[in-house]
């Protein structure tokens, strides 16, 4: 039977190498890619960084995949989540295409039922967050939307509902 609990030091010492080598590498990438990899995450953030994460194992785990070859994945990664951030921040077809789009859960004192079922967002989130930003009754706020990152956001008063934001919601 193969030895589980040691199979000696060699294994160990490469694991040690390339932990050593390899994190100051994510690290040294994610600073040089910029506050937005590091932001609150929608849901292309959230697989870039569950693939960084995925990555960064299999370099330090298997023996098959070189350091250079870690380093290069994650290099890709970040410059593809990159080059997708900075189109989609050019592009509103691309911005729609990797992220959700906002969503209002509620107007003008009135809970939206239908979108809170489709987002799946019970009434004591809602209340949650009108008590964490200071108010006590819907008739305290105008909105509250749900953010493309999963948040939820308070408006206290909309001064002008034609307002851009605020006029694609309804």
């Amino acid at each position: 039977m193969e030895n589980i609990f040691f199979a000696g030091w060699e294994p160990l010492l490469r694991i040690f190498v390339v932990t050593v080598i390899a994190y100051p590498s994510i690290i040294v990438l994610l600073r040089v890619s910029g506050k937005r990899t590091l932001s609150k995450m929608n849901a292309f953030d959230f697989i870039v960084t569950i693939a960084l994460g995925s990555i960064f194992a299999s370099v330090i785990l298997t023996k098959s995949i070189s350091i250079s070859e870690g380093v290069l994945a994650f290099s890709l990664l970040i410059f593809l989540q990159y080059g997708i951030t900075f189109l989609s921040s050019r592009s509103q077809a691309v911005s729609d295409l990797v992220k959700s789009a906002l969503i209002l859960m509620v107007y003008r004192g009135s809970l939206i039922k239908a979108n809170m079922l489709k987002e799946r967002i019970d009434e004591d989130e809602i209340w949650g967050v009108i008590r964490k930003s200071g108010y006590a009754t819907l008739q305290d706020i105008d909105a509250v939307i749900l953010e493309t990152d999963g948040s939820l956001s308070v408006i206290k008063n909309i001064k002008d509902p034609k307002a851009p934001p605020i006029e694609k919601l309804l």
